[in-house]
């Protein structure tokens, strides 16, 4: 009987594949960003919204706002009327003094001056109004 010879194929190489490699990877990312963004509190700015009000209340609401206007020039404008800007503090106290709920718009020209405005809003502060407001639209100076 004569020797049978076992013939050995060479073995193929083990190799990776990285198609379902890079799947499963882009599947964690998806996961992990999906799960981090529910961990996360959206917070925001606390607005208070205007509500409707009775015929009779925008008399009582014009007496107790005011609205501060300052013009490219440096000049300040108190409810349409031309003010120096040391007037501001004397009118601003006697203003709260006379307003149950004292209300300021803060308007200005679309050259003003971010010193005086910033001067205007310091004032402002310092009579202890709370409810302000500033105006995003431009509007001819004194209007």
């Amino acid at each position: 009987m004569e020797g049978t010879r076992i013939i050995l194929r060479p073995r193929k190489k083990a190799r990776i594949e990285i198609i379902p490699l890079i799947d499963v990877i882009f599947f964690l990312l998806a996961t992990f960003v999906l799960f981090t963004l529910s961990l996360n509190r959206i917070q925001s700015v606390p607005v208070d919204l205007p509500f409707a009000a009775p015929p009779g209340a925008p008399q009582q609401e014009q007496r107790d706002s005011v609205t501060l206007q300052v013009s490219d020039q440096g000049n300040l404008y108190w409810n349409k009327e031309l003010i120096d800007v040391d007037e501001l503090a004397p009118r601003l106290d006697q203003f709260t003094k006379q307003a149950q709920t004292p209300r300021v718009l803060v308007a200005g020209d679309d050259r003003a001056k971010w010193g005086v405005t910033v001067r205007v809003l310091d004032e402002v502060r310092k009579a202890h109004i709370e409810k302000v407001s500033m105006e995003t639209r431009t509007r001819p100076t004194g209007k």
